[in-house]
């Protein structure tokens, strides 16, 4: 099975693309979604959260912006966090994958905000980055209830770059020309990947 990395900055359209991805018969790993049925009420990982940094549960979930501050900025804290959510996402991540196995697909997406952050690159066939332009993308976020132009500054700065994502992509995919051009360039990615000429970036050229 081909994997494809999936990833962008917020506010590009990433996933209205992945989206994009499931229309077209593929199935689609989405690892925001992932954590948040861990966070839910009876989530797997509400206990364990309140033991490590108790009083970030309320009423039996995790209350997602409480923990937000309480790791913000703390090296020590995101280690303690990441310790007690990836291998729980591990385990679901598995899961998928036995899934789409046995469904007989031949082209996975894992949609994954910090791809480049957390150098899940390495374990993919190819990855595709959406961006559009900053205007584009400021405008959107803006309109999310709750931002803020000081929220929207903290959160790009905990991401790679725009520029730098795209220049390590194998696919870029530009969500500002609208819908109908987005789909085309994901059924360019889904007929590449497809080819057999297609190399994977985990097998380059003389391996």
């Amino acid at each position: 099975m081909i994997h494809i990395g999936l990833t962008g900055s917020i506010g590009m359209g990433k996933s209205t693309t992945a989206q994009m991805f499931r229309d077209a018969g593929v199935p689609v790993y989405d690892a925001d979604a992932a954590v948040a049925a861990l966070y839910v009420q009876g989530g797997a990982a509400v206990a364990p959260l309140e033991d490590a940094f108790p009083g970030v549960t309320r009423d039996g979930a995790v209350d997602r912006e409480a923990l937000r501050l309480r790791v913000l900025g703390d090296d020590e804290a995101m280690t303690r966090l990441n310790a007690v959510v990836h291998p729980l996402l591990g385990r679901d991540r598995a899961e998928f994958l036995r899934q789409a196995e046995a469904s007989g697909a031949d082209v996975l997406v894992f949609d994954i905000p910090l791809l480049f952050e957390t150098g899940g690159e390495r374990n993919m066939d190819a990855v595709v980055v959406v961006t559009a332009p900053s205007d584009v993308q400021r405008a959107r976020v803006l309109a999310r209830e709750g931002m803020t132009p000081e929220r929207l500054a903290a959160i790009l700065a905990r991401q790679t770059p725009d520029a730098d994502k795209r220049a390590r992509a194998d696919f870029v995919i530009e969500t500002g020309r609208g819908l109908e051009p987005a789909r085309a360039d994901v059924a360019r990615v889904l007929a590449a990947v497809r080819d057999p000429a297609f190399r994977s970036r985990r097998h380059p050229p003389g391996d």
